[in-house]
């Protein structure tokens, strides 16, 4: 079948990804909210910037495997892989309850998302005509952030009525669900290999495609604000009086929600660059608004203006990441976006748990940090901009 031929996104075949895709994103979104208090509970409160920090790391560092296997055996395994993972470690947590087994845990669960993310955004690419990856990245988007706003109010509501324990297992059972959907899927690669050994070695020139560089370098300093509310914003909320700590990103991503599928319509038509600098302006605007005015008001508004950002950030920059490379690159340049949002999330959450060390009074500055690395960001892609219109005049 040519897809490219195709009148409607919304095929059989895009509902089923973005049905995983839900799935997938709520069962580990939900373990975020409470992660940092059943640490504590453990003993490891030090530690709780190494919560998101661990798990992006290993993310980060499967990418380059995930790009290659997702262009080499196919984009259905690679998925597969990732919801398996979250399946596996969802029942691993209840078992391993020590500061030591938490963290190695934390590890294995990043692999999840260094692969499945990766393989569906190179099979919305093969499957939707290239006029419209904004607006499909913008659906999926939408989709994965519903379950993004779904699982922590979820993960709440579960410790709160029953247990940690029972949370850990409905997030395996999410992800069981997830894997499912995946093995009633077509695969979409065109020329196969057969996984052998050989496919896993990676060479110095395969980690990054260079085509995508740009996106790479506004990806890196424009998730280190999410890194960073993402380790914060739990004792943050408790301690401005919000008792569901999960409802910050609720809130969020119910903004993100609302502007996804319009944003990547919207880049479609007027291109990826304007989209993306409007969001990035947003991205400055809440981290700044949140460090200035703490109470539960300004948060919650300052997360509105975040969902809003990231909304409109998130389909431009993936739709460019793909415009970007050749068509024989596409896990490749996707895994290249998600090395630098998971480099970005994890600094940001390192660094700002080594400087939180459980003072509240802090977490303001450390928002103005993250607004700073948000400013980094605009001002390379105006830099970008300035420097594409220069080469196209001459």
């Amino acid at each position: 079948m040519d897809y490219s031929e195709q009148k409607s996104i919304y095929t059989l075949q895009f509902s089923l990804l973005c049905l995983s895709s839900f799935l997938f994103s709520a069962s580990f979104n939900m373990l975020i909210p409470e992660l940092p208090s059943y640490l504590s509970s453990l003993g490891g409160a030090e530690h709780k910037g190494l919560i998101i920090a661990l798990f992006t790391l290993t993310a980060g560092i499967s990418r380059p495997f995930s790009g290659k296997l997702t262009d080499k055996i196919g984009r259905v395994p690679v998925m597969a892989v990732g919801s398996l993972v979250c399946f596996v470690c969802g029942f691993l947590y209840p078992v391993l309850a020590s500061v030591s087994g938490f963290l190695f845990l934390r590890l294995i669960h990043g692999f999840s998302t260094g692969f499945k993310p990766t393989a569906t955004a190179a099979y919305i690419a093969d499957i939707i005509p290239k006029n419209r990856w904004g607006e499909a990245m913008g659906f999926h988007g939408l989709c994965f952030s519903i379950g993004m706003a779904i699982g922590p109010a979820i993960g709440s509501s579960i410790t709160l009525y029953f247990s940690i324990n029972t949370l850990f297992y409905i997030s395996s059972l999410f992800a069981f669900l997830s894997i499912a959907i995946i093995f009633n899927m077509k695969e979409t690669l065109k020329v196969k290999q057969k996984f052998s050994p050989a496919v896993l070695k990676i060479g110095k020139n395969e980690i990054i495609n260079k085509q995508a560089l740009p996106v790479f370098w506004v990806t890196l300093f424009s998730y280190v604000s999410y890194g960073t509310l993402i380790t914060l914003i739990p004792d943050w909320s408790e301690s401005i009086g919000i008792q569901n700590k999960g409802l910050f990103f609720m809130v969020f991503t119910i903004a993100s929600i609302c502007v996804r599928l319009l944003a990547g319509k919207v880049a479609d038509r007027y291109g990826r660059i304007p989209v993306l600098i409007v969001s990035l302006v947003l991205l400055c605007i809440s981290i700044v608004w949140m460090a200035a005015w703490q109470t539960s008001t300004g948060l919650l508004t300052g997360s509105v203006i975040y969902g809003f950002a990231t909304g409109t950030f998130s389909p431009a920059i993936s739709a460019w990441a793909v415009d970007l490379s050749d068509e024989d690159k596409r896990g490749k340049s996707i895994a290249t976006m998600y090395i630098a949002l998971e480099a970005g999330i994890g600094l940001g959450a390192f660094f700002a748990g080594y400087f939180f060390q459980d003072v509240l009074q802090r977490i303001p500055y450390i928002f103005y940090g993250a607004g700073a690395a948000n400013l980094l960001a605009l001002c390379y892609l105006l830099n970008y901009k300035r420097d594409k219109l220069k080469f196209i005049n001459k």
